[in-house]
């Protein structure tokens, strides 16, 4: 081509060198006529042979322009028929009208022309109806990317195997790390003797190294109850798959001397360097741990949180010697502060406000100004009696102020208390939560991903009954130069009462111990039975509501409030409460529309249904025996059916997310 192209601009230049030679030839003759003459003869033969050399020029273009015509209409054909690409033409109908050899051999048949669209994929034909210019497509072993040209009803398909399989082994050989922690080990081996103890260390070792040779794990004892795995995104994957059956298999190892030991493991995947791996796998641990233990918590670089197990009913791991440290924890924080707030959840329960008048009188007893924040119009019947009483009482009552006044009260060195809840957004005012720098949580519940921001101080334990209990455990070691009240000591122990149902449910040792405390106090049983009362059409709106309750799944009761008609959080939480007491129900689940538009569902068991997994699915939370939820946008069908889906998922698999 480059010869062709240089004899293109020789020609071009003789042409030129002739027309100025006949110049300067005209020139010469006019001068000199003999010398004019022989390089007329001179110039006359050279012109002829140029001639001849232009045609031979012409001839060869033409032969060159042949070739090359045959040699790309043959490359154009080698193309289309042996290139490993897949083409496909095909009509209005979505019918095959052409194919290259490539497709062919995708089909048992000889040819694909006259076939649909479908044969290749069964979504292939509405999904080149969309307006995607690419799309993935399967066929057999290969992984195709498709380019689409509507108007001329072509397909294009390239293979993208060996991509696809790279981008797949780079996914799942990304390197995952886990703590694994016997969340009981210390409380177990206490008062072992040295032989038990090492039986039960090769017991544990031994399971968890034949769990990891079987998935590929390495795993490495870093402590006496503390371990660490490294293995690949592939494997988590099948672990999840499994449901970490691991935590069934320790469970069960020391069954039948009655100490059954759990573990939690924190998992940190994703796209990082392996020090922040590290450090999610520690928050997870932490997350787990804060959730009562037994389970498995896994977070990744986007963010997401997935649960497993969690399903038993979590040990009482806290101490005296705690209580102890967190109660002169909080007396050296609020003797530092301006002032304390205290707040609990937004319509608030009998254990809400109890706990918050426990911690007001630890603010006085340090001769501190305290105040609970608290909304008059959000509060049930059961509590209203008891702010009646709060309000014949003038030494506490104006300690009492609302979600505003709050706000005018509170400086950058106020201390805020939370109280039966950790969730920013439950508590009555979270508008105070960014306006002071010192925080103190205090509940009862399992941890919940949603947290609030940067705590000075966190006292978590789900073993315990009540936040009611906890408080009253920090009051025995507060200074005694402030006696509690007789009212403060109901308000406590009422929250107890309740939220333990007259203590059948979630009791320890230690509740007894604080309920014996606090009547010492001088904690009014009958009193407390006084704010318990019920309404005579409050007991007949939950009858009805009992009424309509169904069987699922032989033991598990479902009631549905009617269409219309809206129920109170206390009131459901009863109906479900009076399901549980029914022969033969292990969990009962109270559906119902509020006042506030959303609708609530109130969950209880016995402990072999963990509600608190099962209500966590729809964005609600708890305890293993007693959670709820409430839902935005949504009906009381559409809530049931999401229910019972989860509850298929949750007897027919293990994931708790």
């Amino acid at each position: 081509m480059q010869d062709f192209q240089r004899k293109q601009m020789l020609s071009s230049h003789l042409w030129v060198v002739y027309s100025l030679s006949v110049i300067l030839l005209g020139f010469i003759w006019y001068f000199q006529w003999l010398i004019g003459l022989i390089l007329t003869v001179v110039l006359g033969v050279s012109l002829y042979y140029s001639i001849l050399a232009e045609r031979k020029r012409q001839q060869d273009t033409e032969n060159y322009i042949a070739t090359l015509s045959h040699r790309v209409k043959r490359v154009g054909e080698e193309a289309l028929l042996e290139m490993p690409i897949g083409i496909i033409l095909f009509n209005d109908d979505y019918k095959i009208e052409w194919a290259n050899p490539y497709m062919n051999r995708f089909t048992e048949d000889d040819t694909l022309v006259g076939k649909s669209l479908n044969i290749l994929s069964d979504d292939l034909i509405s999904r080149v109806k969309e307006n995607n210019e690419d799309i993935w497509l399967d066929l057999d072993e290969h992984h195709f990317q498709m380019s689409i040209k509507k108007e001329e009803r072509l397909l294009y398909l390239s293979d993208r195997t060996v991509q696809s399989d790279i981008q797949s082994r780079y996914v799942n050989e990304k390197t995952v790390l886990a703590i694994i922690f016997l969340d009981n080990y210390e409380e177990i081996t206490q008062n072992m003797d040295d032989t038990l103890k090492s039986q039960l260390n090769s017991k544990v070792t031994s399971v968890l190294n034949s769990w990891s040779n079987d998935y590929g794990i390495f795993l490495k004892r870093t402590s006496q109850d503390r371990f660490i795995a490294v293995l690949a995104k592939e494997i988590l994957d099948q672990l999840e798959k499994s449901k970490f059956d691991i935590l069934d298999e320790v469970r069960e190892l020391n069954a039948e001397q009655n100490l059954p030991v759990t573990l939690s493991i924190g998992v940190g995947a994703g796209d990082m360097a392996l020090p922040d791996l590290g450090e999610m796998a520690q928050s997870s641990l932490d997350l787990g741990l804060g959730r009562g233990g037994d389970q498995v918590v896994i977070k990744d670089d986007a963010g997401k949180v997935r649960f497993y197990g969690g399903r038993t009913n979590p040990m009482e791991k806290r101490t005296r010697v705690r209580a102890r440290v967190i109660s002169h924890a909080l007396k050296d924080l609020v003797q530092g502060s301006d002032n304390v707030i205290i707040m609990g959840h937004k319509s608030p329960d009998m254990d809400s406000i109890g706990a918050a008048i426990g911690i007001l009188n630890i603010v006085k007893t340090n001769n501190m100004e305290g105040y609970i924040v608290l909304d008059p119009d959000d509060v049930d019947t059961g509590v209203y009696r008891l702010i009646d009483e709060l309000k014949e009482e003038e030494e506490l009552w104006p300690h009492f102020i609302d979600p505003e006044e709050s706000e005018a009260l509170v400086t950058s060195r106020s201390l805020i208390v939370v109280v039966d809840t950790h969730k920013p957004g439950m508590v009555a005012n979270e508008k105070l939560l960014t306006k002071a720098e010192y925080k103190v949580v205090i509940d009862h519940h399992r941890r919940a991903e949603d947290f609030i921001d940067d705590p000075t101080l966190v006292y978590m334990e789900p073993y315990a009954s009540s936040t009611a209990e906890l408080v009253t455990e920090l009051l025995e070691y507060q200074p005694n130069n402030l006696k509690l009240k007789m009212l403060e000591a109901t308000a406590l122990l009422a929250g107890i009462i309740v939220d333990t149902n007259s203590f059948t449910l979630r009791t320890g040792s230690r509740t007894f111990d604080a309920a014996s405390y606090l009547r010492s106090k001088g904690a009014d049983t009958v009193l407390v039975q006084r704010f318990m009362k019920e309404d005579l059409d409050v007991y007949i709106k939950r009858s009805k509501l009992i009424e309509r309750a169904q069987i699922h799944r032989d033991t598990i009761a479902i009631s549905k409030g009617a269409p219309d008609e809206t129920y109170g959080s206390v009131l459901i939480a009863q109906a479900a409460d009076t399901l549980l007491t029914m022969s033969g129900i292990n969990a009962s689940f109270v559906i119902s529309e509020r006042k506030d538009g959303r609708i609530g569902v109130s969950a209880r068991s016995l402990g072999d249904v963990n509600v608190q997994v099962i209500m966590e699915k729809m964005n609600g939370g708890g305890h293993l025996t007693n959670a709820a939820t409430q839902i935005e946008d949504t009906t009381m069908d559409d809530t049931e059916s999401l229910l019972k889906d989860i509850l298929e998922d949750y007897f027919t698999g293990g994931e708790t997310e």
